[in-house]
């Protein structure tokens, strides 16, 4: 009965965690567009202090996350960058409380 008992507690710790770390991993991930993001869809939320908008139309993602001075940013310091990730291309603009990018595919 322990035994049975340890083992569910184990897989529902497992599984709580896993949709943890399903929700950050959304956004968070250097090629989120690619999760299914297809057609138009439009979804704006909080992530702690910070405001995420996540737009797509075809071909075309859009990812917007504000930080009040900078507190909740998972991101450190200021850039701007243009790269080609496989068919899309990626540009990013980031400041301290605020991360832009923005993908456009061929």
């Amino acid at each position: 009965m322990t035994k049975l008992l340890l083992t569910l507690l184990g897989l529902c710790t497992l599984g709580l965690c896993a949709t943890a770390f399903a929700d950050h991993e959304r956004y968070d991930d250097r090629r989120w567009w690619r999760n299914g993001w297809e057609g138009e869809r439009k979804e704006e939320f909080r992530d702690g202090p910070c405001r995420v908008k996540l737009e797509s139309k075809r071909d075309e993602f859009k990812r917007e996350i504000k930080c009040k001075d900078g507190r909740g940013a998972w991101w450190r310091g200021e850039w701007k960058d243009e790269f080609r990730d496989g068919r899309c291309r990626v540009k990013q603009d980031v400041k301290r409380d605020e991360f832009k990018e923005e993908v456009k595919c061929d």
